[in-house]
């Protein structure tokens, strides 16, 4: 489904350009690197990103892209630069690597990173992902953002759901998967002075949340263990390690 005639997709366009030229910027696109630059500069300083459904993805490839112009002509106004793709600098990403953009601009998609649409054989009743086991003692930050009264969590789906395990980099832990499917739904890693997450979907009580959709009522969902993992990325900056007696 195509969203470029609706009505809140042009305000929002037109918003959008808008902004970006009272803050100086010639196109969207270089506002939004700037944005991402600047999350960057703050987590490699000390800060903490958590990031759930396509803030995670468009992020890494906004790194990657940076001062490269990956956007089609409907998108900002001129041409794509040639060979793009070859440009893409990974050393720059936080989770992903050797990523391909996808150049399809009619494709809800951005890159290879997301999973959905490469799970057609996960049926929606026995679409679950799993937590990974750590130990307190050892890997008290992991131990913490997997904190839950079940190990086992329902999927839901998102403009990106999961994530392609192969293009992970190896220094980041995944934190929740579906083996089956062999995709990463979970992730968690340092980056400089800071720590980010990931976590693929868009709801975690609403399965196929689409544009238009009301917005879930929290308090009908009050153990939920999607909202769950959430909560914990909400808590996880206010932890302060205990002070060792000497």
């Amino acid at each position: 489904q195509g969203y470029r005639t609706q009505p809140w997709y042009i305000e929002g366009k037109l918003n959008s350009e808008k902004r970006a030229a009272e803050l100086g910027y010639n196109k969207v696109s270089e506002e939004k690197g700037a944005v991402a630059l600047k999350i960057r500069n703050y987590v490699i300083g000390g800060g903490f990103m958590f990031a759930m459904c396509s803030a995670t993805d468009s992020f890494d490839i906004a790194l990657a892209a940076q001062g490269v112009d990956i956007c089609e002509p409907m998108f900002d106004g001129d041409p794509s630069e040639a060979n793009y793709q070859s440009k893409l600098d990974f050393s720059k990403t936080f989770a992903f690597q050797n990523f391909v953009l996808e150049r399809n601009p009619l494709r809800y998609e951005f890159s290879s990173i997301d999973m959905t649409n490469k799970r057609s054989e996960v049926p929606r009743e026995s679409d679950y992902f799993s937590l990974m086991e750590f130990s307190a003692k050892w890997d008290p930050v992991p131990t913490m953002l997997c904190q839950n009264h079940t190990s086992l969590v329902k999927g839901f789906m998102g403009q990106t759901t999961s994530f392609e395990r192969d293009e992970i980099k190896p220094v980041v832990l995944v934190l929740g998967e579906n083996k089956i499917n062999g995709e990463a739904r979970y992730l968690h890693g340092v980056k400089g002075k800071g720590f980010f997450t990931f976590y693929g979907g868009h709801d975690p009580e609403d399965y196929q949340h689409r544009v238009g959709d009301p917005k879930t009522e929290l308090e009908l969902h009050p153990n939920s263990p999607g909202y769950r993992l959430i909560l914990n990325n909400v808590l996880f900056p206010a932890a302060k390690k205990k002070k060792q007696k000497t």
